[in-house]
């Protein structure tokens, strides 16, 4: 399956939906050594999965619409097309209907990525480019198709569509970046990000998407951090160790012992 990149094209003015509703786009982290697809935790309103340090991982995405949409993709803070500071109006991968695409990794060329891997947060690839504030979540942004442009018969004479060609705002305010920097600050240093893996073979081509509105009509987020950390931070409650029982065995009287 051909995974697609987009370019960046006018965007249209509207309201931005609301992001309540049921996700437009499903997203799946599969560990790809193990073939195991991540167990979700929902912890505090936000939902989250564990990451094994040193595996190579997958995300999936698969379009639930009956149209096109957009996924602009952010891992670690990090578009993971351009290698950007994560933006909404930056390049994603572009999903027909009911269609599913693995996302591998980090976009090099139209044929290659550098595998997405779990790793210490310092050989983060956000780390290592100087932007370790965000590592930690994969975000996607989504966006529905503009609908076609009317035909020369179909526009009134004298009118013409309005465009705002404005950049869109960007996600976060300075001031939720400083709280998560501090957040950031009170977390453990085994903490893990996302690594700059080996080169593999993704094919992938171009084309053009028109966005409805600047702003997303949802953007779906999932944390991730080492299973030891989310056992610490009560994401993942672990399974009761095992206790010696005083009385293990059925009712009855003692046997005798097996002969020598």
């Amino acid at each position: 399956m051909l995974i697609r990149t987009v370019l960046a094209v006018a965007l249209l003015a509207c309201s931005a939906a609301a992001n309540a509703h049921a996700p437009l786009v499903e997203v799946a982290v599969t560990d790809r050594v193990t073939g195991e697809t991540a167990p979700v935790y929902s912890h505090r309103g936000e939902r989250w999965i564990a990451g094994t340090p040193g595996n190579r991982y997958s995300i999936t995405l698969h379009n639930r619409s009956p149209a096109r949409m957009l996924a602009v993709l952010s891992v670690d803070g990090v578009n993971a097309i351009s290698g950007q500071t994560a933006a909404w109006d930056q390049a994603g991968y572009v999903l027909g209907p009911g269609e599913r695409a693995e996302i591998r990794g980090w976009r090099k060329s139209e044929q290659r990525v550098a595998a997405f891997e779990f790793t210490a947060l310092p050989d983060s690839y956000a780390a290592r480019t100087g932007r370790p504030e965000h590592v930690g979540v994969i975000g996607v942004a989504l966006f529905r198709e503009a609908p076609p442009p009317p035909t020369m018969s179909q526009v009134a004479p004298g009118v013409a569509g309005a465009r705002d060609e404005a950049a869109a705002p960007r996600p976060a305010t300075a001031a939720a970046e400083a709280a998560g920097r501090a957040d950031n600050a009170e977390r453990s240093a085994s903490r893990i990000g996302t690594g700059h893996g080996r080169s593999e073979t993704s094919y992938a081509q171009f084309t053009r998407f028109e966005r409805a509105q600047p702003n997303p009509d949802q953007v779906l987020s999932i944390r991730y951090d080492s299973r030891a950390n989310l056992v610490a931070m009560g994401v993942i409650t672990p399974a009761p160790a095992w206790r010696p029982q005083p009385f293990p065995g059925a009712l009855g009287f003692v046997p005798d012992p097996p002969r020598p």
